[in-house]
Parts: C-alpha cells; structure tokens; sequence
C-alpha cells in the first residue's frame, strides 16, 4: 500500500512539474522583428519605477503628485523631458536622473493617452 501511494505522489509531481512552463522563456532576445520597442518601453517603465513612482504612484494614478495615467493627450515627449528636467509647479527638477533615463521615462510616458 505505501509503495502504490509513494508511486502515485511521486507520478503526480512529476506531472505538474512538466506542467509549469517557463512563461517568460522569450525574454531574452528580439525575436518578433520589432527593433527593440518591447525594450525601450521596458526600460522607460523601469527608470519610472526607480524614479517616479514614489510621487505619481506604481499605475500612475498619482499620489504626491498627479497622475500620469494620461500624460501623453497633454504633453509631448520633449515637454515630459523638459518638466522632468526643470521641475514645474510643486515638482522640483530631478537633476538625479540620467539624460538616458529622462528621455526613456519621457517617450514611454508619451504613449499615455
């Protein structure tokens, strides 16, 4: 009885296991011919994160300061560089932001509309 039910565990893992695919196996690489967009908005919302999110919130919806969620239908991807370069009304410029950051953060927030 113990062998049939250690055998029918063991069978069980082994099935789910083969089950759980890896759902992030194409991270790697470019392979849909797109010339790198999937990553330029990949790292437009990272330095987000690393450097927005604390204010305009993790979706965007704003908090200490206001949401971005629509960014793009009012500001152009200069303007969104420029208000993070020099700051505008209570937001001070977030000089600690790399140019290569601000300009990723900007066109992915562009995209908002």
């Amino acid at each position: 009885m113990k062998k049939w039910l250690l055998t029918i565990l063991f069978g069980a893992a082994l099935v789910l296991g083969a089950c759980g695919g890896d759902d992030n196996a194409d991270e790697g690489g470019d392979t849909d011919g797109d010339n790198g967009d999937d990553t330029e908005v990949a790292a437009g919302e990272e330095a987000y994160q690393d450097n927005c999110m604390s204010c305009h919130g993790g979706d965007l919806e704003g908090g200490a300061g206001p949401a971005l969620d629509k960014a793009g239908a009012d500001h152009s991807a200069e303007d969104i560089e420029d208000i993070i370069e020099n700051g505008i009304g209570g937001m001070q410029p977030q000089s600690q932001v790399s140019d290569d950051d601000r300009t990723a953060i900007a066109e992915w927030l562009a995209e908002k509309k």
